[in-house]
């Protein structure tokens, strides 16, 4: 089930765990945010290391990829991010692989309750990635993101 909150104004969803698709099952932990990298990647400390964090669903524009140039909206998604994480603790939820390829966790990624994931795509900074078997939140963030897409929201309007 999801539940849309209206706060002062501010649309924001809480995920209660009861929506339509599959639910996580492997696990939450709550940490605290090390640094913004960019988008969709942080690095926080988990188990005494500082690690880094993909969200899980969504990609953003580069903004810090080694000989590549900045992309489009890369540094608006990148500041976002840093808006909604930094100086926060952040509850991790697993999907069903906790690490990709690379070593980094992997997570749908919460601060005070607001899925960042899901307010990346909803505030067009940005678009899905759906990667099996981490797919648990995958129709929702494809509704989320055509209507960012219909309304024009960020890089939907800018690139």
């Amino acid at each position: 089930m999801l539940i849309i909150v209206l706060v002062v104004g501010y649309l924001t969803t809480q995920d209660d765990g009861g929506g339509p698709d599959r639910q996580p099952s492997g696990g939450s932990v709550i940490v605290e945010v090390d640094r913004v990298v960019d988008g969709d990647t942080a690095k926080v400390f988990y188990e005494g290391e500082s690690e880094y964090v993909r969200y899980i669903g969504i990609d953003t524009p580069e903004s810090v990829q080694p000989d590549a140039p900045v992309e489009c909206f890369g540094e608006q998604s990148k500041d976002f991010n840093a808006g909604l994480i930094e100086g926060q603790d952040m509850k991790m939820v697993f999907d069903e692989e906790k690490r990709d390829h690379y070593g980094r966790l992997l997570a749908y990624v919460y601060v005070n309750g607001k899925m960042i994931n899901a307010e990346m795509l909803r505030r067009g900074y940005a678009t899905t990635l759906e990667i099996s078997p981490n797919t648990s939140k995958a129709s929702q963030f494809r509704d989320l993101e055509e209507e960012a897409r219909d309304a024009g929201r960020g890089l939907w309007s800018a690139c």
